[in-house]
């Protein structure tokens, strides 16, 4: 349907415009569906974003309740036990939900978002933002994993 609609020659707005007004399908399904029809047709590779950069997600569900997990990224002293020598700039804060930040190279981001689980179980799941490859993808997804692996470790030590 959409290669008769010539959508390889369409950008990703106009695809997805398409999908919710001639066919009907939810705006998050439109989306949805033209990337991985992007993917597809080699217009887009996995974790490109439609300006061309990648970014990845990494989660971890941890044993403490979620204020402690957030102070755990938000307290340059806790970050430090868990994640060294990696300053990032805060930009803003929704306590304790959601961390956004530019990382230390200044040209990336993270969206880190909290999830409460429980008494004593939450989630966090890092979004890093605007990496200028996949291969430095690659390389995010797995600092992200060691590192978020690390934190769960040193939460469990001492919560």
């Amino acid at each position: 349907m959409l290669d008769r609609w010539s959508a390889a020659e369409r950008r990703h707005p106009e695809i997805a415009r398409w999908l919710v007004t001639e066919h009907g399908v939810g705006g998050w399904w439109a989306q949805s569906i033209t990337v991985a029809y992007e993917q597809a047709r080699g217009m887009r590779a996995p974790g490109q974003r439609s300006d061309g950069s990648f970014e990845v997600s990494v989660s971890k569900t941890i044993d403490v309740p979620v204020d402690r997990l957030f102070a755990a990224f938000v307290s340059e002293a806790e970050r430090e036990r868990w994640l060294p020598d990696t300053p990032f700039r805060i930009r803003s804060l929704r306590e304790p939900t959601v961390l956004r930040a530019d990382w230390e190279d200044g040209t990336t981001r993270l969206a880190v978002h909290f999830t409460d689980k429980g008494p004593a179980k939450s989630a966090v799941v890092v979004v890093h933002q605007r990496l200028a490859d996949s291969a430095a993808a690659d390389l995010a997804r797995s600092m992200w994993r060691d590192q978020l692996a690390l934190l769960k470790k040193v939460l469990a030590e001492r919560p």
